[in-house]
């Protein structure tokens, strides 16, 4: 940094100065290097996931930028750790979290729900629509979207608006779906789009007190269910592919989003599905194990397709899936290692429906409420 007054000298920076380029890596490795010699173990799986085991007590520590939450089985352990924290930071201890990163954490029995109840309202008010009528689901089954009516007045604000929820999907399953349709249309939104855009805030409007349920379980094992809609979108005749993973009896991820390519059969579509769920799976489980959190078991997948699920255990349609992507069958690798299970699930138990297509009011109301019991 050269001085006005003295252009032949310069400045040497000791430390990162806040708002530069690499002042975000800087301070995330110094604290890294912290926890490291405090005695915490960092995630390979997470970067921003760190614990730390003392014979059977275990605390975990996130980062998210410059807030940190701690959880763990000992209180007095944790009281400790903050304290070494406190001595090298500047931090400031806010107790038991009830509201992180937007998100609120309300005690229920047997568990608690995550909420956004507040953020909820602030993006009704930011659109103007704290007042409107409610309306039962996001979507209606027959408006269908159309790319050949006039341009929205004001994309900026479609974008903004947008963008304010799918940070809402962070605790709202139900919205996946419709988020993500919306999300296809930001360079180009038109005014039907726009109306899409209130319709879901209008049922956001009437689902205020809706969450994220985590209860206790019982169990700790992985299962999935995982779905596409084949040739669904009447604009570039691409299917979409949704899956939800729990474990135990939690919900603890979801995804709904278009396949990059044209399937050529349903067979070939939720094959697809099957591997991208496959991929998140593969991912949580060794997240899980890196903490001793993993059951042991195999994870299992439910399909509502009988040709996928019999093309994971073996090639029996091999000149007719010749088309398909190597990568995609890395499924059957995991199936033949005994890794994954795949097994059929009937369309009407089939979780996933709820992050693929529009749904009638019975039908979505059922699977929503399923997702969070």
């Amino acid at each position: 940094m050269r001085m006005q007054h003295t252009p032949d000298n310069v400045c040497h920076l000791q430390r990162s100065l806040y708002g530069l380029k690499q002042a975000p890596r800087a301070w995330f490795k110094c604290l890294h290097d912290f926890l490291i010699s405090s005695g915490f173990l960092a995630s390979k799986t997470d970067v921003s996931l760190f614990h730390y085991s003392a014979g059977t007590s275990r605390v975990f520590l996130l980062v998210y930028v410059d807030d940190i939450i701690m959880m763990g089985n000992d209180s007095a352990l944790i009281d400790t750790l903050l304290h070494c924290l406190s001595s090298t930071f500047k931090i400031r201890d806010l107790g038991t979290p009830s509201f992180f990163l937007g998100i609120e954490t309300l005690k229920v029995d047997g568990g608690l729900i995550l909420s956004q109840c507040r953020y909820m309202g602030d993006v009704l008010n930011r659109a103007g629509m704290t007042d409107c009528k409610p309306l039962a689901t996001p979507a209606a089954v027959t408006q269908a979207v159309t790319t050949s009516i006039e341009p929205f007045y004001n994309p900026t604000q479609y974008r903004r608006l947008v963008g304010a929820l799918q940070y809402l999907t962070i605790t709202r399953p139900d919205l996946s779906y419709v988020v993500n349709r919306l999300c296809q249309f930001m360079h180009t939104p038109t005014d039907e789009h726009w109306r899409l855009l209130k319709r879901v805030l209008r049922y956001v409007k009437g689902t205020l007190n809706y969450g994220l349920r985590l209860s206790a379980s019982s169990s700790s094992d992985i299962h999935a269910f995982s779905y596409s809609d084949w040739v669904g979108c009447l604009v570039d005749r691409k299917s979409t592919s949704g899956y939800a993973v729990f474990l135990g009896s939690n919900l603890i991820f979801w995804l709904s989003r278009k396949q990059r390519t044209v399937a050529r059969s349903s067979t070939t579509a939720k094959y697809k599905g099957l591997a991208d769920v496959s991929a998140k799976v593969t991912w949580i489980v060794s997240l899980l194990r890196k903490l001793g959190l993993h059951s042991g078991q195999p994870t299992a997948l439910w399909c509502n397709n009988l040709g996928a699920t019999y093309l994971c255990v073996n090639p029996v349609f091999h000149a007719r899936t010749k088309h398909m992507e190597i990568d995609y069958h890395f499924v059957r690798d995991k199936v033949a290692s005994e890794d994954f299970v795949v097994n059929f699930v009937s369309t009407k138990d089939q979780l996933a429906d709820i992050f693929t297509k529009r749904l009638p009011t019975p039908r979505f109301g059922i699977l929503r409420d399923k997702l969070n019991e």
